[in-house]
């Protein structure tokens, strides 16, 4: 099985196309009025008039030794909250059609890498390109002997 999702060819020679490719390039093109049709309170946070970054290559650095399973498309972006502050983006595409239930659980790490990384507040996004209204993954954590750890984040 790939590790990332595709379309078998019909013909064997014919090569096969990749959803996370579109949709890397469409983040990097559409970014700001990606974040206003999907996540509009996350938008409203940043302040527009500044440039925002790219990290892509600095994520995909510190999470390549991750031996959490398949790859799919994620975007780091550091942006200036409308308050000043700076602010990373983690944007997680899940782009195929079954459940995974190691989701979550990645969404945990990969903001905790982000924050370990660059000690600056990580705000984790989601969209999920199925069409399983039963599988609609939003937090990851846990609770042992008196310690709660977890995340909790929005979802298109």
């Amino acid at each position: 099985m790939s590790d990332e999702p595709s379309i078998q060819a019909t013909n064997p020679s014919e090569p096969q196309a990749s959803f996370d490719d579109p949709w890397k390039e469409g983040l990097e093109l559409y970014f700001e009025p990606f974040l206003a049709f999907f996540f509009p309170v996350v938008h409203e946070l940043i302040d527009w008039n500044r440039s925002y970054e790219s990290l892509e290559q600095e994520f995909q650095q510190f999470v390549k030794d991750s031996e959490l399973g398949k790859r799919f498309t994620d975007k780091l972006f550091k942006v200036w909250q409308q308050d000043g502050e700076e602010t990373w983006i983690l944007v997680h595409i899940e782009v195929q059609s079954q459940e995974d239930s190691g989701f979550a659980e990645r969404m945990f790490v990969y903001n905790y890498r982000c924050f370990d990384r660059y000690r600056k507040p990580v705000i984790s996004l989601a969209v999920l390109g199925n069409e399983r209204p039963n599988w609609r993954p939003s937090s990851y954590g846990y609770d042992l002997g008196g310690c709660r750890v977890g995340i909790e984040f929005p979802f298109a």
